[in-house]
């Protein structure tokens, strides 16, 4: 058979169903053998950033690896920031690009470019395809690397003369396999810690949001009591109605959640990466007894040095330490201040829910909204933007994956191309993808994907005419900012003119409402929101000044 047909057979063994892409000339044998297949189907986007980002998302909700396809060169190029988010966020993905004829790679030729070289710092592997015959183990070892835990994306680079070849070789089976569960003394170690804490944290990273480590943590909470605080990509770990639930952590500056981690004598991290918010904010003296417990072992930071580190399997950690909790009779801690965290906490989020205002609306306000429109499993998607900050903070989940925010490589962009991948995951919860003005529009072009595909989705839009973020960033750190403002299109005709449903929201009163509408609207729809932020500034004048009880 052609080689090209045997990577497509490579695939579908592998359990591939979808790869997102925008294909070229020297991926054109890949495409014919992609279109033969009854069991992978190919989704043409309009621009390979946003092929990446559905990739991405894809792989996040189901834990599954989606493809993700380029051509060499630009298509290449175009796909890169897309995977460093997937690669940086743990979502598995496969990256497959096309590339000239390998006669050809030695020398100045069109559009050749080293693109596996280009990749490896954003890749868990990137490699390139030199023989027909070592595909199946190429593609064995690529899925495999891109699911083992931590997740990441991994790249194939097939050559046009290589995929042309014809060969014998055949599919490699999958081998499911068992992760290391961690040594049994030091989880011994750790519970002793833990026993003698009078008043411990959990600090739970994205390693807790797998359905098996979010079941035994919340075991574990139920168990003991324990509050959790929830960086950006945990959120949903536990439940928010729970009393053990802390709300989220990663604002960069002070905030309510903040007073119960001073307060913390032992942090329990689970699943923890730095990257989403970094150690010298929550234990900037060294003091705290940090347990780490993770699939890989800590990152070395002199502010993040743990004593104990329980190794492996995060689900399985987590019921080690609830076996011990039964054998022992139970725990018992001091968690007044964990109770008043979230009595406060609580109450900011409700702050503003019958906020009644016209022109411009609270983010606080639209967040209530939003929570009370979208069902204990429907999907948010957060971009990146001052809305993400404010999603994290306001926006509290019942399950895991039901608020995806890319918090590691924090790519503008990839909220409306990553609601059409949750469609087509979850096409029966609503989908909801909250933007920016200026990140809706680095991928504007996925409209178009949308309405071709019939998405199912809502696309939010806040408007503040600027890049709000760094307006907030450059006038908290310097008093002022530099002009960051721009003009944005008629969004309704915008909607219009890609075959959207659209409304532009200006009173808060009707926001409510419009949700209701958009959802219920057959299609992708557009929701237009000035957004009043004003009250960035005022959050954190107000943080600034909060003094946390002894």
């Amino acid at each position: 058979m052609k080689a090209s047909d045997l990577f497509v057979q490579c695939l579908e063994t592998e359990g591939i169903d979808y790869i997102f892409g925008v294909p070229g000339e020297e991926n054109a044998d890949l495409m014919l053998s992609l279109e033969k297949s009854d069991k992978i189907k190919f989704i043409l986007c309009r621009h390979e950033q946003g092929a990446a980002f559905m990739a991405e998302i894809y792989g996040r909700l189901t834990g599954h690896t989606a493809g993700c396809l380029g051509t060499l060169g630009p298509g290449a190029t175009n796909l890169i920031t897309g995977v460093a988010d997937s690669n940086m966020d743990r979502a598995p993905m496969l990256v497959i690009t096309g590339q000239g004829s390998t006669e050809r790679l030695h020398k100045e030729s069109h559009q050749i470019m080293d693109v596996v070289h280009m990749f490896e710092p954003v890749t868990k592997w990137a490699t390139t395809v030199r023989h027909e015959n070592i595909i199946p183990e190429i593609v064995r070892k690529a899925i495999r690397l891109a699911r083992t835990e931590k997740p990441g994306a991994v790249l194939i680079e097939l050559p046009e003369d290589i995929a042309a070849k014809e060969t014998s070789a055949r599919p490699l089976s999958p081998q499911r396999f068992r992760r290391p569960v961690p040594d049994d003394k030091i989880v011994d170690i750790a519970f002793e810690i833990l026993k003698n804490a009078k008043c411990p944290v959990i600090l739970a990273g994205n390693g807790c949001i797998r359905k098996r480590a979010s079941k035994q943590l919340r075991e574990f909470c139920e168990k003991t009591g324990i509050g959790v605080i929830s960086t950006f990509m945990a959120k949903g770990c536990v439940d928010m109605d729970a009393d053990y639930c802390l709300y989220t952590i990663g604002l960069q500056s002070r905030d309510v959640v903040a007073c119960a981690m001073d307060a913390a004598d032992v942090v329990l991290a689970l699943g923890y990466d730095m990257v989403e918010y970094h150690p010298h904010l929550w234990n900037a003296q060294g003091k705290k007894h940090i347990i780490h417990a993770d699939f890989l072992p800590a990152e070395i930071d002199e502010d993040y040095h743990p004593e104990t580190e329980i190794v492996g399997d995060l689900a399985h950690a987590l019921w080690m330490l609830n076996q011990r909790v039964d054998s022992s009779g139970g725990l018992s801690f001091d968690l007044s201040r964990q109770a008043t965290t979230r009595r406060e906490m609580r109450a900011e989020i409700e702050m503003y829910k019958d906020d009644d205002t016209s022109g411009v609306i609270k983010p606080q306000k639209v967040l209530w909204d939003v929570r009370k429109a979208m069902g204990r499993e429907d999907v948010l998607l957060s971009d990146v933007g001052a809305h993400k900050m404010w999603i994290a903070r306001q926006y509290q989940c019942h399950e895991p994956n039901t608020c995806l925010i890319p918090n590691g490589f924090c790519s503008m962009g990839s909220a409306l191309p990553g609601a059409i991948a949750a469609n087509i995951v979850l096409p029966q919860r609503r989908v909801l993808a909250i933007c920016g003005d200026g990140g809706f529009l680095m991928n504007v072009q996925e409209m178009e994907t949308a309405s071709r595909l019939n998405s199912n989705i809502v696309a939010m839009v806040w408007e503040d005419k600027e890049y709000g973020l760094i307006t907030w960033k450059q006038q908290t750190q310097f008093g002022a900012h530099t002009d960051l403002s721009f003009n944005n299109p008629d969004w309704l005709k915008l909607a219009d003119s890609f075959g959207w449903h659209g409304h532009l929201v200006k009173n808060s009163k009707d926001l409510a409402s419009v949700l209701e509408q958009a959802f219920n609207e057959p299609g992708p729809s557009l929701i237009v929101v000035p957004i009043d932020y004003r009250e960035n500034m005022k959050l954190t004048e107000r943080l600034g000044d909060i003094v946390c009880p002894i």
